[in-house]
C-alpha cells in the first residue's frame, strides 16, 4: 500500500462527528507507526513477530505473536492493514468488556471452530510461558502450566463437555472480578 492510500484510509477513519482531537491524534500515531515499521502500509506475520519480540526480549514471542497476528488479521488475508489495526485496537482499548472478551475468545479459539478445546487452551498457555521467558526450569514449568490449564479449563467449561463455548467463556469471565477489572484497565488512549 502506498502512502497516498494510507492518507485515503486516514481520511476515511477521520469521520469523527464529535471533532475529537484525541482520536485524530491516535489515528495519526498509528498511521505513522505503520509507515515506519512497514512502509508498504500493511504488516505481514514475519514483521509482526519481529515487532512483537521487541516488547518481550527475554522470551520467545514467536508462537504467541502468531496467535495474536491471526486475531488482528480481521480479513484473514495474511496481512494486518491499517483498517485491521484500527478496528482491533479500538476494540481492545475502547470496546466494552463484552467486545474485549469476544476478541480474547477469538484469540484462544485457534482453529476458529467456535469453541476452545483443552488443546487450544494449552497451546496459548504454553505460548504465554515462552513469551515470558519461563523455560529455565522446564519440568517444573511444564507441571505448573498443566495445572494452570486444568484449573482454567474446569472453571470455564461450565457444562463439563470438554469444550468452552463463547457463552461459557463470557459467563465465566464476567463473573470473575479479577478478569473484568483487568479488562477495564485497558481503558486508555495511545
Amino acid at each position: 500500500m502506498q502512502q497516498s492510500n494510507i492518507r485515503l484510509h486516514y481520511q476515511e477513519y477521520h469521520l469523527n462527528k464529535n471533532g475529537n482531537e484525541n482520536l485524530k491524534h491516535e489515528i495519526f500515531i498509528m498511521m505513522k507507526w505503520i509507515m515506519m515499521e512497514c512502509p508498504e502500509g500493511v504488516v505481514h506475520e514475519d514483521s509482526f513477530k519481529e515487532i512483537y519480540s521487541k516488547f518481550f526480549p527475554h522470551g520467545n514471542a514467536t508462537l504467541y505473536a502468531h496467535y495474536v497476528f491471526k486475531a488482528f488479521d480481521v480479513n484473514c488475508n495474511g496481512a494486518i492493514s491499517f483498517r485491521d489495526l484500527l478496528i482491533t485496537l479500538s476494540t481492545l482499548l475502547r470496546g466494552s468488556v463484552y467486545e474485549r472478551l469476544r476478541w480474547t475468545f477469538k484469540l484462544y479459539d485457534i482453529n476458529g471452530d467456535g469453541c476452545i478445546s483443552r488443546g487450544e487452551l494449552s497451546e496459548i498457555v504454553i505460548a504465554v510461558h515462552e513469551l515470558m521467558g519461563r523455560r529455565a526450569h522446564q519440568v517444573e514449568e511444564d507441571r505448573k502450566a498443566r495445572e494452570q490449564i486444568d484449573r482454567v479449563f474446569r472453571k470455564l467449561d461450565l457444562n463439563q463437555d470438554g469444550v468452552i463455548t463463547i457463552e461459557e467463556f463470557m459467563e465465566s469471565c464476567l463473573k470473575d472480578e479479577v478478569i473484568t477489572r483487568s479488562l477495564q484497565m485497558f481503558d486508555c488512549v495511545l
